[in-house]
């Protein structure tokens, strides 16, 4: 029995997605029970974890900080194809959907995941250290791409509303293509230095130097693959659940807005249990890496797949952000950089940070 027990313990990370998937297929476009909403709710958490394993596997293989960009790229493929998907079925009434989705991706990341990173590490250690070079690269850019993407639309005036022109759409798209496809390219090659961990001292840790050895090839593609099924099955059945929690707001008395807010955050869970994981192994500057990764990719892709589908798209793309959500977005920014430029963070700063997503929810629920 006991055996029998290790050996499922051992397969769950095999199991658990290909389980998730099975339950995607068969519950994708019907109508749930309550006890279908629970399987699925449990199929989900279940997707998650085995999400976070697979992707720890692949980091271990080809080390940081290729690790983290695989699952902040993985996640985000998934969850752009999701965005144009419910597009393309919404109409008009989805003609706010990619702004508000990578607006809570930004604020989910920037605010939460590096606000939690950042408090773990300090706990930890009494100080959170990490890379001010690489960090403020990837912050910066975050920065640029919200800023291009989501603010300009509310100033500009050659259409009318928080629209961008087809020139100026274009111009943003190639502008995020090229921007990311630029740190990318600093990130994993050019200096690649700058995103490795820091000692205290300010010592990059090589993470290619484990004390355990790396995954075989084989096993990193096969994890590459169940990552791939995890996250499908996450985004798939977070918007399987999502007509039910649209009813649970709806009931509540909530503002729509608040359901984008709550699969938003079913979405980027694995993103936030891997960069907890990091931080509570002094690994911060990896957990930076996820939360900062996973914002400038949703932005960046986001931006190009929805310029291309506005093409057979009908209605109109919305972008610019309103006035509460450019302030919070102001604020972001600023914390951020007076949070980078020293290269260490005390509780304070993760608390900061935390607050500023907590408005953001609040706000959502209360505009």
């Amino acid at each position: 029995m006991n055996r029998r027990f290790r050996l499922l313990a051992a397969r769950w990370p095999v199991l658990v997605p290909v389980l998730a998937a099975v339950v995607l297929v068969l519950t994708w476009g019907r109508s749930l029970s309550p006890a279908a909403v629970t399987l699925v709710s449990c199929c989900l958490a279940g997707a998650v974890l085995s999400a976070v394993h697979h992707a720890e596997v692949i980091a271990h293989r080809v080390g940081e900080p290729f690790g983290s960009l695989v699952l902040a790229v993985a996640v985000t493929i998934i969850e752009v194809a999701l965005i144009v998907t419910l597009m393309a079925d919404g109409g008009d009434k989805s003609s706010s959907l990619a702004r508000d989705t990578v607006f809570a991706a930004v604020m989910i990341t920037c605010n939460g995941i590096v606000g939690l990173s950042l408090l773990v590490g300090a706990l930890r250690r009494r100080v959170a250290v990490f890379n001010a070079e690489g960090t403020g690269a990837a912050f910066g850019t975050v920065a640029t791409l919200a800023g291009l993407s989501l603010a300009l639309p509310t100033f500009t005036t050659s259409t009318p509303g928080p629209r961008f022109s087809t020139a100026q759409l274009v111009f943003a798209a190639a502008a995020s293509l090229i921007l990311y496809g630029l740190f990318v390219a600093t990130q994993t090659v050019r200096h690649r230095d700058y995103f490795l961990p820091v000692t205290a001292e300010g010592e990059v840790i090589d993470t290619d130097d484990h004390h355990a050895a790396p995954p075989s090839a084989r096993a990193a593609l096969t994890s590459l693959g169940l990552l791939g099924v995890a996250l499908v099955s996450v985004v798939g059945l977070a918007k399987g659940v999502s007509p039910t929690i649209e009813s649970a707001v709806a009931a509540a008395g909530l503002p729509a807005s608040v359901v984008g807010v709550v699969i938003a955050l079913l979405v980027l869970l694995p993103e936030t249990i891997a960069a907890l994981r990091a931080a509570r192994r002094d690994r911060v500057q990896t957990s930076l890496n996820l939360g900062l990764g996973s914002a400038m990719a949703s932005i960046g892709l986001t931006i190009p797949a929805v310029a291309v589908a506005s093409v057979w798209l009908e209605g109109p793309l919305v972008l610019g952000l309103g006035a509460t959500h450019m302030v919070l977005l102001a604020l972001t920014v600023a914390v951020g950089t007076l949070t980078v430029i020293p290269g260490r963070a005390t509780p304070l700063q993760g608390g900061l940070h935390l607050s500023l997503l907590a408005a953001y929810v609040v706000l959502a629920v209360s505009p």
